[in-house]
């Protein structure tokens, strides 16, 4: 279903994913309860953190400024005590990515047009990043896209055009991962996910997770 360009292989890039069936809705008490003592057991990898601040030096981001999301979403919600609240489903992949420190991107398979691939960015294809506005881009950035559009800004922005909503029935977890970042860490990662899905969102597991 993906493929990973020789250009983004070169970069480190490995990735995971899976494809689940879910129910969309507000989070449920038992999350809630699940939510906060995830919060209070975590324990900050710094090797993984360290690895994807380091991509993001390799791809001329300074990471210091521009925080990976793993990282950033770990910041948030220790500061916070609590994760953001969106929806059950985008709950449950950012859970997964606290506790992993892997990026997670979420995707609505209704909204994709395969094939997808992992590659690199064509000077001016245009990202419309959730909560954002259109990004033209210079070229050479990783990105995921299927046939018709940008659905990641690898590995930190998902796009609005394929994001979850309450319409959202089927979905896509991918694990994003980099030089330095184990495939057995990313591989995880999505397993996670898709446990928290079947767990907390009426989940269904359809895919076994693949590595490419």
């Amino acid at each position: 279903m993906i493929s990973v360009s020789g250009d983004a292989a070169a970069l480190g890039i490995r990735i995971a994913y899976a494809t689940a069936d879910v129910r969309v809705g507000e989070r449920s008490d038992e999350m809630e309860a699940y939510s906060k003592e995830l919060i209070r057991s975590v324990k900050v990898n710094e090797e993984l953190i360290r690895a994807y601040r380091s991509f993001y030096w390799r791809m001329g981001i300074d990471p210091t400024k521009t925080r990976p999301s793993n990282e950033a979403m770990l910041r948030r919600v220790l500061k916070k005590g609590e994760f953001p609240r969106i929806n059950n489903v985008v709950d449950a992949i950012n859970m997964a990515s606290f506790a992993t420190l892997i990026p997670i991107g979420l995707y609505d398979l209704d909204k994709l047009s395969p094939p997808i691939e992992v590659r690199l960015a064509r000077e001016g294809e245009e990202f419309h990043p959730i909560g954002g506005g259109l990004i033209r881009l210079k070229g050479g950035e990783p990105v995921v896209s299927d046939s018709k559009k940008i659905m990641f800004l690898y590995p930190y922005r998902d796009s609005d055009l394929t994001k979850v909503d309450e319409k959202t029935t089927r979905v896509l977890i991918l694990g994003a991962g980099v030089s330095g970042v184990e495939i057995p860490a990313i591989r995880r990662a999505v397993n996670m996910a898709i446990e928290l899905l079947e767990r907390f969102c009426g989940g269904k597991r359809t895919s076994d997770t693949l590595i490419v």
